[in-house]
This record gives structure tokens, C-alpha cells and sequence, in this order.
């Protein structure tokens, strides 16, 4: 157990400290068989959670015993439940300093009792663990050594999936995956019957297959075997036409499964090849058809994710939330691709909007601070408690469109001590747009290198995002300024040289050091007239229309 986030495997996941991907793995407990699935707890990568469910017969719900249940606990309760799997409560953390067991389980059961549909539902077999050190028991002060009682709940409370053994096999497609020498192979857990190696099988209304390969999980490892059956988690190859959502069948019972339903996206953003003056500098990938083929390939496997071409080469992704488009971006970024986005905007419904569920925790002393700021993006408070030991947790329906732009904003003025979780909660009726209190932008009007002179002068007018030496061209936006409106100004500019010597020639100047944004904050901070700029070594922020005199030409336009 000395090894940390051992199935959160890939940079972005240890990088951010969440899940972002569905992973499985097994492991052999007194000679059973113990398939474990990982899946993301955020509500923006729910697609993950929604996709993996049918492969499971119960649920480990873990909570942090300081924090206690939070909305993305709240998403993958309620999805568990309708999905009629058993529950098992897992207090973990207990040896937190702040934890308090007690309040969380009470907490707890009142998030069970809201989502219930039955009384079955609130009878669920209560666990407390440090899963760091690898310990478990059925009390918070009687822990065993080892995680055997966790093992042992397992045992008594899920049922055998190793059934229907002489039934037809099927099988639904629920992730692919990519081997560079086998090509796709399709992941799945085997519903009935058994499944060889050789093997005849139908990827219903697609035609009939051979099984080439077959492979199953024995701890993190894959391993070939030539025979699995049902209650297998396994991975095929040799079927090229495989899609998420498809069924594995017998050729004399060719009938599909209940495909995977996943919940629509929320959030959309145009994606387009980069067109900046300093296009094609840093990136591998820099054409709008690469673009369209990369976003292609993510729709097959991000199922939360949907996709459409613009034409003119732009296309239209949607999304669970800022978090779920802003991952696309950077994974995008970090293959080598350049981009250009713009600002997210939500998915309307008629007359409906998504709304979110925020929980905010807190030091006391910036209480006023938070519920200023919702309190002016029409953010409805549903609760608030103090803990006694300097925080508060405050609870918000507000709606997505006014949502965005917060986080960033909370961040600032609490110094870095604010915690955000949100969670979308429904779709409601239109409500009208807070108050967008983002000053104007710091505009270039001219192109070469950033000089500290005039950069002194900027910084006179709010802050910036750039250093001298840095290149910048006309229409791109260096810094956020103090007014409503933008300003432009040349920031490449010296100072005018002079054969007479002032009394402050030699004064060096200071600059405040320049304000450089995650890609996250950058896409909530842009305006619906600009373009976050994304490169593998870059994040520039920039105008739709780069000249002053298209955007005054724009502006009447729009105006008329």
C-alpha cells in the first residue's frame, strides 16, 4: 500500500489529483475472484461512471470522514441506486485530525434517505478505513491490520456474478481500448455464458467475428488467458467495428443488451484550428482537419462528450461541465495540437437552463465575500453551517450560466482557501443573467517584443499577463484592466532616449511579476467577444477580431 494513485495512471489524473478515466483491475481474495472498477467521483466526467455501471454488481461508496458526502457523491449514489446496485458505506480517513465520523455518517444517511426509492435502499453495511495504510475494521477504534473486513463485507454482501454458464455467452461493449499491434479491443464484462479464444461470435447487426485474443485483469496487469465466463471483466480483440454500447453475442441468440444510457452534456465551446500571427510555431498538429480527426477519435470513447462540425473549419463540442472540455484541451495541447476556443456557453432547453448544486466550504472571514459575489449571479442559498473551527459550508443552486467565472473569482479574493464542488442538479426555467463584473481587457495595438517601460505603464491600468521579452501581436489581450471598458495600449514601446540625463535615469524599474492562468481558469475568464489561444507551450488570450478597426466595424454591426 506504500504506492499512491496506483489506477490513476496518467499525468492529468496524478497532476490534478482526481479521476478522470474508468479502470478495472482484480484481485484474489481466499480463492474468489474480486473484479474492482475505479470510476471518476466529479460529476463533469459522469459519462465514466455511467458507462461502467452494467459491469458491476455492487458499490464501495467512499467518503473522507472529514468532508463528508459532497455532490459528486450525491451523483454516484443516486446512479448506483437506480442502477439497483448494492451499497457499502466506506468512512475513509478516520485519522484525519478535523474528521468526524459521526457527523458524516449522520450526514450520510440523510443524503441515502433523499435519494432512496425503496426501503431496501437505507440497509447498507457501514465500513471505516485509513486506505493510505491499508486498514479497515467495522468500528472507527477497532481497525484491523489489513483490509480483510473490507474483503469480508464484499464476500457476504455482493452476489455471485459466476452464473448462467450454459446460456448463449453475451456481452456489452463498455470502453475501448488501442494496442498497437492487436488494434481495437473492446472491454466488457461477460453477462452469461463463456467466451474462447477462436471463438464464433456476432457483434450484433454488424456482422460475425472470430475471437483472436483474450485478456483479463490480475492486478493492475492485463493477462492473455484462452477461456473466460460469466462475471469476467474482459478485453477481445479481433473485432474492428467494435462501439461503446455494443453487444458480444452467440450467432444462434443474436440479441442485443439495454444499451448504455448517459446523461446529455450541458456545456458547449467551438474548437478551431489556431489563427493567430503566431500560428504553427510550437504545435505538431495545426490543421482544422487533424483537429476534426482527433475529435472523431475522443467521441468513440468519451461518452459524455458530444460533437458536431461547423463547417469553415470549426467544430462544436459539448460537455458535462468546464472541468470535462477543459481536460479535452490540455490533453489535446500536450499531443501537440494548436487551437483556438472560445468561451464556454450552455446548452438551452426551450425555455430551460441547467442549474448546479455548489458547495462552498469556507474560512469564516470571507463568508461575506462568497455570498457577495452569488448573491450578484442570482446564486439561491439553501444551507449554511459553521463547523466551530473556523470555516463555514454554504450551499447553492445557481445556474450554470452564471456559475461561470466564480471559481476564479472566489480563488482571488479568499487567497486560495476556498473549496468549490458543484454538481448539476436540473434543468429549470430561464433566469436572467447576473451581473458580469469583469473588467475590460489590456489590448495590444501593435506587434514585437513586450518592453518593462511600457509595461510599467500598464500595470498603472490593472495587471498583466505578460514578461518583457515576450512577443505579442496587435489585437492580443496582455493583461485585465481596472475599468469596464478595454483599453488598448503598445507595450512595446521604449522609452524616449534623450542627451539630457534626468535625476531618474537610474532608477531600475519594478515590475510586479506577470499573472499566469491554469488553462481551467483561462477558458471561465474569457469574454464572448474573444479567443483563448492553446498551444503545447502557450496560452494566449486574443480578440475575434485582431485589428481595431474590425472590431469597430463589429461592433456597429452588431449594434445595427
Amino acid at each position: 500500500m506504500s504506492q499512491t494513485t496506483i489506477l490513476d495512471n496518467n499525468d492529468l489524473e496524478r497532476e490534478k489529483g482526481i479521476t478522470i478515466l474508468s479502470k478495472n483491475t482484480a484481485v484474489n481474495y481466499h480463492g474468489v475472484k474480486i473484479n474492482i472498477i475505479d470510476t471518476p467521483g466529479h460529476a463533469d466526467f459522469g459519462g465514466e461512471v455511467e458507462r461502467v455501471l452494467n459491469m458491476a454488481d455492487a458499490a464501495l461508496l467512499v467518503v473522507d470522514a472529514a468532508e463528508g458526502p459532497l455532490p459528486q457523491t450525491k451523483f454516484v449514489l443516486e446512479k448506483a441506486l437506480v442502477t439497483g446496485l448494492k451499497i457499502i458505506l466506506v468512512i475513509n480517513k478516520i485519522d484525519r485530525k478535523d474528521a468526524n465520523t459521526a457527523k458524516v455518517l449522520q450526514d450520510t444517511e440523510e443524503l441515502f434517505l433523499k435519494l432512496a426509492t425503496h426501503s431496501g435502499h437505507l440497509d447498507f453495511p457501514i465500513v471505516y478505513a485509513v486506505g493510505r495504510d491499508g486498514r479497515a475494521g467495522m468500528a472507527p477504534d477497532k481497525l484491523a491490520g489489513n483490509l480483510e473486513p473490507l474483503f469480508e463485507i464484499i464476500l457476504k454482501e455482493v452476489p455471485n456474478a459466476v452464473k448462467d454458464l450454459d446460456k448463449p455467452v453475451k456481452m456489452l461493449v463498455s470502453t475501448l481500448d488501442f494496442d498497437s499491434h492487436l488494434g481495437k479491443m473492446g472491454i466488457g464484462r461477460i453477462s452469461q455464458g463463456t467466451l474462447k479464444v477462436g471463438q464464433r461470435v456476432t457483434l450484433v447487426g454488424h456482422g460475425s467475428f472470430n475471437i483472436e485474443r483474450l485478456y483479463t485483469s490480475q492486478g493492475i496487469q492485463r493477462i492473455e488467458v484462452q477461456e473466460a465466463v460469466a462475471g469476467d471483466i474482459v478485453a477481445v480483440a479481433g473485432i474492428e467495428d467494435l462501439e461503446i454500447g455494443m453487444t458480444i453475442a452467440d450467432p444462434a441468440e443474436p440479441s442485443a443488451l439495454p444499451t448504455i444510457t448517459v446523461t446529455d452534456p450541458t456545456l458547449k465551446m467551438t474548437i478551431g484550428a489556431n489563427t493567430s500571427p503566431f500560428a504553427g510555431r510550437d504545435g505538431k498538429y495545426v490543421t482544422s482537419r487533424q483537429i476534426g480527426e482527433r475529435l472523431e477519435k475522443e467521441i468513440a470513447t468519451n461518452l459524455g462528450m458530444k460533437f458536431n462540425d461547423l463547417g469553415g473549419g470549426e467544430f462544436e463540442v459539448a460537455g458535462r461541465g468546464e472541468l470535462h472540455l477543459a481536460i479535452l484541451l490540455e490533453t489535446l495541447r500536450r499531443e501537440g495540437f494548436e487551437t483556438q476556443v472560445s468561451r464556454p456557453q450552455v446548452i438551452f432547453k426551450g425555455n430551460t437552463e441547467p442549474f448546479e448544486e455548489v458547495i462552498i466550504d469556507i474560512p469564516d472571514e470571507y463568508v461575506g465575500v462568497a455570498t457577495v459575489e452569488m448573491g450578484k449571479r442570482r446564486g439561491k442559498m439553501s444551507d449554511m453551517a459553521a463547523d466551530g473551527k473556523g470555516n463555514t459550508r454554504i450551499v447553492y443552486e445557481i445556474s450554470q450560466r452564471n456559475m461561470i467565472g466564480v471559481r476564479n473569482i472566489l480563488l482571488t479574493a479568499t487567497k486560495g482557501t476556498s473549496v468549490i464542488n458543484r454538481q448539476f442538479s436540473q434543468y429549470k426555467e430561464t433566469e436572467p443573467a447576473g451581473e458580469d463584473i469583469r473588467p475590460g481587457a489590456l489590448v495590444a495595438l501593435d506587434r514585437g517584443k513586450a518592453l518593462a517601460y511600457s509595461l510599467e505603464n500598464a500595470q498603472l491600468r490593472g495587471i498583466t499577463f505578460i514578461e518583457p521579452g515576450e512577443e505579442v501581436y496587435e489585437g492580443m489581450i496582455v493583461g485585465m484592466g481596472t475599468r469596464e471598458n478595454d483599453v488598448e495600449l503598445n507595450v512595446c514601446k521604449g522609452k524616449h532616449l534623450t542627451n539630457t540625463r534626468a535625476a531618474s535615469a537610474d532608477i531600475k524599474t519594478v515590475l510586479t511579476p506577470a499573472v499566469k492562468m491554469s488553462l481551467e481558469q483561462a477558458l471561465e475568464f474569457i469574454n464572448d467577444d474573444e479567443l483563448l489561444e492553446i498551444t503545447p507551450k502557450n496560452l494566449r488570450f486574443r480578440k475575434k477580431f485582431l485589428t481595431k478597426l474590425d472590431r469597430i466595424r463589429q461592433n456597429r454591426k452588431v449594434s445595427n
